[in-house]
């Protein structure tokens, strides 16, 4: 299972999500948290990278939910650490 940490700004926009929105991004977490294990993420999450911002990758959540993550240094051996960065609407990206 991987590790994880969030930013202040992750935080403070996950803080301002409808609790519809934030169930819709739990379901879709479940999934990517499963996904993360196994190396390879369904295609219903849509993970990819982002452009302009090397090493950044959105996993959407809802029709207009993004989330912004990258990985970090590995916290226990042998598993990813994800660092979430943004969270909310397509207005999150670049």
């Amino acid at each position: 299972m991987p590790t994880f940490e969030t930013t202040a700004t992750f935080r403070n926009a996950y803080a301002s999500l409808t609790p519809e929105q934030r169930r819709a991004f739990h379901r879709a977490l479940r999934q990517f948290i499963d996904d993360t294990s196994s190396g390879r993420f369904r295609s219903s999450l849509r993970v990819k990278g982002i452009q302009g911002m090397p090493g950044c990758f959105e996993m959407t959540w809802a029709g207009d939910g993004r989330a912004i993550f990258t990985y970090g240094p590995e916290v226990r051996a042998g598993e990813r650490h994800v660092v979430w960065l943004a969270v909310g609407s397509h207005a999150i990206l670049p």
